[in-house]
C-alpha cells in the first residue's frame, strides 16, 4: 500500500524543503512541484508530488486526525 501525507512547507533550500506534518517536521524533495513557503503539498516517499490548496489540505489533515483519534480510542 502506498501512502501520501499532506504537509505545509516551512522552509526551502534548493530542491529540499522542511515540511510540517502537523507538528512533526521532515525533509522532502520538492523538485517535482513549484511549491513555496506556506504551500501545502502531498509527500510520498520523500518527494512532494502535488500542491494542495489550503482548504483541501486542512480537510485531509482533519481526516488524519480523526483516524488517529479513533485508533487511539479503540486500539489497532
Amino acid at each position: 500500500m502506498c501512502l501520501a501525507v499532506p504537509g505545509r512547507v516551512v522552509s526551502i533550500n534548493g530542491d529540499n524543503a522542511i515540511i510540517d506534518f502537523g507538528g512533526v517536521t521532515r525533509k522532502a524533495n520538492i523538485s517535482l512541484v513549484e511549491a513555496g513557503v506556506d504551500d501545502y503539498v502531498i509527500v510520498h516517499a520523500g518527494y512532494a508530488i502535488q500542491i494542495l490548496d489550503e482548504e483541501e489540505a486542512k480537510k485531509s489533515l482533519d481526516a488524519w486526525d480523526e483516524i488517529l483519534r479513533i485508533e487511539a480510542d479503540t486500539g489497532p
